[in-house]
């Protein structure tokens, strides 16, 4: 028997609520490798997914959320994983479509899994979670088009969030000047103390275009807004720089012209966590290990518990959650 936090679906109203409950392992979903679940995290997604209509993500009940998780393995019928390799899960729509990680143990599916790398442990790999790989996966984007710390600051959007910190602390340990956007005053310190060498008020950003382009100042940029932001932010881009999206907490829509396509080459560049190739997946994690110092990564670390969760899934919806929720599923 184990713990886990359980969303169970009331017919009548059509509301879903979470509770602890105690499961079997003959209560997980079909998976080929099973794994003792250490930590988990708290993601944007599982606020929806912990919310009572489930975000519309949520399709079938009873559900454990839990995008994220990490810990070891307990058995796997995959040769890639052994009893007591360390692992980490995140994407492919576990905790939302599949049963997630907050609980005691989880059912995967070994492709679903990235070993461990040197250098990290399981809670600082859930410090990491989605958001730090997200935020790891922009970086390389704009590496791989060119992006170098001589080519001028980098701006991250949405700062004091998940995506936004870690990117801070890798671009800056890289050798980036890094500019934080927040619509936090309060959050100007915690963002220095990750590397950020400006703070730009959110004001300062968020209204709408009134010119498509403007002076050329960002050599890059790491956006978790989107929306009118966004569009402001691309008029901004030097010469042949480029956007990483990874968000849209400002909105799903892109007002924006094409000239700064046009007329400066600017790229645009989606970015998706959930379903990157395994290859892609393990070198983006050796590179949180190598890039991203762990010092400032153990400071964004807000530790919570089972418990803790239906409270901290409506406050990330409000964007009250500052830096990493690292969830010890065993507390």
């Amino acid at each position: 028997m184990f713990n886990a936090l359980v969303m169970d679906k009331d017919e009548e109203s059509g509301l879903a609520s979470a509770s602890i409950k105690q499961l079997s392992t003959d209560d997980l979903p079909h998976g080929e490798v099973t794994v003792a679940v250490e930590y988990s995290t708290v993601n944007y997604k599982d606020g929806l997914c912990l919310s009572a209509k489930g975000g519309g993500l949520v399709r079938n009940y009873p559900h454990v959320p839990g995008v994220d998780y990490s810990g070891t393995v307990e058995s796997s019928t995959d040769d890639r994983y052994k009893p007591g390799d360390k692992v980490v899960s995140t994407g492919w729509r576990v905790g939302e479509a599949h049963w997630g990680g907050y609980a005691q143990k989880a059912n995967a599916l070994a492709d679903w899994l990235v070993p461990l790398p040197d250098g990290l442990n399981t809670q600082q790999a859930m410090a990491v979670g989605t958001a730090g790989f997200t935020a790891m996966l922009a970086v390389m984007a704009l590496e791989d088009h060119g992006l170098t710390p001589g080519n001028g600051p980098v701006l991250v959007t949405g700062a004091a969030g998940g995506v936004g910190s870690v990117a801070t602390a890798i671009l800056s340990n890289l050798g980036y000047k890094v500019a934080a956007v927040t619509g936090r005053p309060e959050a100007g310190e915690y963002l220095k103390s990750l590397g950020a060498t400006t703070i730009v008020p959110r004001e300062d950003l968020n209204e709408t275009v009134k010119r498509p382009l403007e002076s050329e100042t960002w050599a890059g940029c790491v956006d978790a807004v989107g929306g009118e932001m966004l569009a402001r932010v691309l008029g901004q881009m030097k010469y042949g720089a480029s956007v990483a999206a990874v968000g849209l907490a400002g909105g799903a829509g892109l007002p924006a012209s094409v000239i700064p396509f046009l007329l400066r080459g600017v790229n645009l560049l989606g970015i998706d966590s959930v379903m990157q190739p395994y290859e892609n997946r393990v070198r983006a994690w050796q590179r949180v290990a190598t890039d991203l110092p762990m010092d400032k990564l153990d400071a964004m670390i807000q530790p919570a518990t089972l418990n803790d969760l239906p409270q901290l899934g409506g406050d990330i919806l409000k964007g009250q959650v500052k830096g990493r929720v690292v969830v010890d599923v065993n507390a």
